[in-house]
């Protein structure tokens, strides 16, 4: 069975990962076809490697010589996270001035007032379920207002995203990526005739003005930035509430201190990540990782949650202490590659579970932790679900 169908792994992989890294933080795996792949769990070991520049993300050229039935959209398999400097560089800079700490400042309001919105529609006392009742919703609408996707297709961008990530089902993966380039082609279209003051016009304005993005690259920007916009954060706010929710001291501690929340996030985000394992990198020389020689030409596949709960950097490390300074934590990746929103995802858990710890003091899990599902994917690590009593 594979590891990411297994019930087991899915609760908790983390012993599994630890056993891992115990044996060698670099492993060689094969896989059914006999093909040859790295895996790195330690956390010395991620972070070298995240940032070598040995290690490309140039999908397109890992996998030009090699037949594939996939027809997933080059807006999905070549977008900016599958690209190496110079041209990541380009398209980097050009949203980078959309997520800085002013930026993210600026839209904390409406953070707010969509999470205050979605909460007046809770039963006092009654029972909800965290994920799609707000962790979903809320990143959603965010990067769609950020973006100036109209609220009557939100739940169809929610949808096709969701699809992107469904494990096992390559034509739905491939039908979806699809779907969400066709929309944004059309979008761009759209705003194109009527602008707007939205970042994704400031992108067209790129594209049509002197920075000359292409057409592709300036729909798979925009099909990048919708997806990771969202899908990050909806797994942050599940995995830290359920957190807290199994750590009662240290949620009584946040409920008594409220403003420990803010430097409480890395912890939570080290302590289950929302990203489990980095997107794909493969060498294109030789290098040493740690002890391990690896070739040319293999695909490294970095784990981001197991790197997290390295002892040799983080002591304890399957212990929730938000005391701990876990500001080095991989969650967001390292390097060049570093997640590019990560202010506004902080931003969004911070404004959200302190409104839901302040509204809802009582809350509690409402299903048993060995019930809860888990989604069936190696790249996220998240929650389908996560009923609670309010």
């Amino acid at each position: 069975m594979e590891p990411t169908q297994d019930p087991r792994f899915l609760q908790d992989p983390y012993p599994t990962l630890a056993r891992m890294r115990s044996a060698c933080p670099v492993q060689a795996l094969a896989d059914a076809k006999g093909r040859t792949s790295y895996l790195v769990t330690g956390y010395n070991e991620a972070r070298q490697a995240l940032a070598d520049p040995r290690l490309s993300k140039d999908t397109s050229a890992f996998f030009a010589d090699k037949p594939s039935n996939r027809r997933l959209h080059a807006a999905v398999s070549q977008s900016m996270l599958a690209s190496d400097p110079p041209q990541h560089t380009r398209l980097r800079q050009l949203v980078t001035k959309a997520f800085t700490t002013g930026a993210v400042v600026r839209m904390r309001p409406f953070i707010a007032q969509v999470t205050d919105t979605l909460l007046d529609r809770w039963p006092r006392g009654g029972q909800v379920d965290f994920v799609a009742d707000l962790a979903v919703p809320l990143p959603v609408i965010v990067i769609c207002e950020l973006l100036g996707v109209p609220e009557h297709h939100r739940l169809d961008v929610q949808r096709w995203s969701a699809e992107l990530f469904a494990a096992g089902k390559p034509e739905v993966i491939d039908a979806a990526s699809h779907a969400m380039a066709d929309y944004m082609t059309s979008l761009i279209a759209a705003k194109r005739r009527h602008p707007g003051d939205s970042l994704l016009d400031r992108l067209i304005a790129a594209r049509d003005g002197d920075d000359h993005l292409s057409e592709e690259e300036l729909v798979s920007l925009a099909v990048l930035l919708l997806v990771a916009g969202h899908e990050t954060t909806t797994n942050f706010l599940g995995n830290a509430l359920l957190a807290l929710l199994q750590n009662p001291d240290e949620l009584n501690r946040l409920r008594q201190r409220p403003s420990d929340l803010p430097t409480a996030l890395d912890e939570l985000l080290r302590f289950d990540a929302p990203v489990s394992t980095a997107t794909f990198r493969f060498t294109t020389k030789a290098l040493t990782l740690g002890a391990i020689e690896i070739p040319a030409g293999v695909p490294v596949l970095v784990a981001l949650g197991a790197a997290n709960r390295d002892p040799g950097r983080f002591p304890s490390p399957d212990q929730l202490d938000l005391d701990r300074d876990t500001a080095s934590h991989l969650s967001f990746g390292h390097g060049i590659h570093r997640c590019i929103g990560a202010p506004l995802a902080k931003a969004e858990a911070e404004i959200a579970l302190l409104a839901v710890l302040s509204r809802f003091p009582g809350i509690r899990l409402a299903t048993p932790t060995d019930q809860l599902d888990w989604r069936r994917t190696r790249l996220v690590r998240g929650l389908t679900s996560l009923p609670v009593c309010l």
